[in-house]
């Protein structure tokens, strides 16, 4: 199992994003991981992401979305984003993504990709843990948030 704490920093967490759509959302989550992860580039990250969404909306439902890709050259790395109103993401239900987790994984980390991603269906598809993130009033809260998640899920599946 990989550990899905221990990719995302409270760096590069933020809560109450003002973003018009998932264009612009796409675009923050780009530029937030660039700044802290200085070997990746913004821009062909963001073409990365935006390629990903073309083949399929990462939306999941229940608004939240997955935006991922891989990308040759990066460590795997994460985004957290509770956006302050809901954009369209051509989710399944129709129901507009106020909730992203943005995931960069290099090439070679197929294993590591797919587990990540099964742990976030898992914690995103618990209407508990929807709501607590999205009632997190600052990064710093969102982050924790997250972190406790994750913790109780990969707790509850040990025990």
């Amino acid at each position: 199992m990989t550990d899905t704490t221990g990719i995302l920093t409270l760096d590069c967490t933020s809560a109450g994003l003002r973003c018009p759509n998932r264009k612009r959302a796409l675009q923050f989550a780009s530029d937030l991981l660039a700044e802290h992860h200085p070997q990746v580039s913004a821009h062909i990250l963001f073409d990365s992401l935006m390629e990903r969404e073309r083949l399929g909306s990462t939306g999941l439902g229940e608004g939240v979305a997955i935006p991922h890709c891989r990308l040759e050259g990066a460590p795997i790395m994460a985004a957290l984003i509770v956006l302050d109103e809901a954009v369209d993401f051509d989710a399944p239900d129709g129901q507009p993504v106020d909730l992203l987790y943005v995931l960069v994984v290099p090439p070679e980390e197929t294993s590591a990709h797919l587990d990540i991603l099964a742990t976030l269906a898992e914690l995103f598809g618990a209407d508990t843990d929807r709501k607590a993130l999205r009632s997190a009033s600052d990064a710093a809260e969102l982050y924790d948030t997250f972190a406790n998640a994750i913790a109780r899920n990969q707790h509850v599946k040990a025990g």
